[in-house]
């Protein structure tokens, strides 16, 4: 291969340069010794015009690192990490940034660069000749919005990559390299040698990307989470026919994430990729009410069932919203919104304290009972206020309290 110094790239060594001194590098560069560079997302994302919400700066230095990491990060008072003390590789964390040093492996910069996940993050820029060196033509690459590997190798160093493609697919809006998806296909097995707080991590990276429906639905088309049967399972939608514009903006952000999350695993497979108790239970809520659903009409829903399905998806209601007949989302969207449809959004007009007193009765099954009873009688319009509760509730008493012999 034909490397080759870019000493043309004028503005985007401008704009390399104005970065570095508005973030403050300028303090780290007197540490660094002779033939040390910036690679990977902090160029790629300048040159994309991005602005990440965290700053992750990538350095390689000849020799040394763990040392040159040490002697910045105690001159500026920052906290130092060393993640990798066999190879080398520390992470100094100050404010918003963080910069992560390491030594170079191969015995030239181009061997390094060609050992990196992708191209597009293949691209270095050089501290003592002020250039770019491109050797992987990873420019071009993010001219034309391809995510492309040097050799099958570098992913298979590290199978989390594989899932990585599916994140600048989601972040980037990128295309994937035909030869690429073959080799994803041919390999997604090896992801789960990966530990699964990382694949997890990617997976958050993925549902809330920009773009994260065109990344959702490689996924699954690719198969990577399940064998060919593992989407035929009703709960799993195709995506490619929701009209997702009914949801605002402030909406998709908050829901879809979530949504897609339960589109491409089960809970089994949350469970075992670690995901939170928070995330499992809305999964099993969804799946729950969809198949519930699937057996019973909507409209066949007894009082009770209409009520605990409110009470139980009322918070993300709008990542359920599409498992529903589509003559129904609009309208459930509609009340939901409103936060005093007492059905979609279930309360009591009394507290457990305030029946406690006034009835006297205590903490217990029969008190939480009642406050279910309350809330179901507003919910559907058959309580307007204090008194009208205190008398439904002396009623249910009557009627639902043991009786002493």
């Amino acid at each position: 291969m034909k490397s080759s110094f870019y000493k043309d790239h004028t503005l985007i060594i401008d704009e390399l340069e104005t970065s570095i001194k508005f973030h403050n590098l300028n303090f780290i560069l007197d540490f660094l010794p002779r033939g040390s560079y910036l690679v990977g997302g902090y160029i790629r994302d300048i040159i994309l015009g991005r602005e990440p919400e965290k700053v992750d700066v990538d350095i390689v230095v000849p020799f040394n690192a763990i040392e040159i990491g040490k002697k910045i990060s105690d001159n500026i008072g920052s906290k130092f990490i060393i993640l990798d003390e066999k190879r080398e590789v520390v992470r100094i964390i100050f404010n918003h940034l963080y910069i992560d040093i390491a030594n170079q492996v191969s015995s030239t910069i181009e061997g390094d660069l060609c050992s990196r996940d992708f191209s597009i993050n293949s691209i270095a820029f050089l501290f003592d000749k002020k250039c770019l060196f491109d050797p992987l033509n990873g420019l071009k690459d993010l001219e034309i919005s391809l995510l492309r590997t040097h050799t099958e190798n570098n992913l298979l160093n590290d199978p989390l990559r594989i899932l990585r493609c599916f994140r600048f697919v989601s972040e980037l809006n990128f295309k994937i390299d035909l030869e690429l998806v073959d080799f994803i296909k041919k390999n997604k097995g090896k992801l789960f040698i990966v530990a699964k707080e990382r694949i997890n991590y990617e997976i958050q990276k993925i549902v809330n990307g920009k773009n994260a429906l065109e990344a959702v639905i490689l996924l699954k088309k690719f198969k990577i989470f399940g064998s060919d049967n593992f989407y035929k399972n009703s709960f799993f939608l195709d995506l490619k026919k929701i009209n997702y514009e009914e949801l605002y903006q402030d909406e998709k952000e908050k829901f879809l994430p979530s949504f897609f999350i339960a589109q491409i695993l089960d809970v089994e497979l949350l469970e075992k990729l670690k995901f939170s108790k928070a995330e499992i239970a809305k999964t099993k809520l969804l799946r729950k009410w969809h198949f519930l659903l699937e057996t019973k009409n909507i409209t066949q829903l007894t009082e009770s069932d209409r009520y605990k399905l409110h009470k139980e998806l009322e918070i993300f209601l709008p990542s359920f919203i599409f498992y529903l007949p589509q003559n129904l989302r609009l309208d459930w969207l509609h009340r939901w919104r409103d936060n005093d449809d007492k059905l979609f959004h279930p309360s009591n007009l009394l507290n457990g304290d305030v029946i406690k007193k006034n009835l006297k009765i205590k903490d217990g099954p029969i008190l939480g009972q009642l406050l279910q009873y309350l809330s179901k009688e507003l919910a559907y319009n058959r309580l307007n206020n204090f008194d009208e509760a205190i008398y439904k509730a002396k009623q249910w008493i009557e009627q639902n309290a043991p009786k002493c012999d």
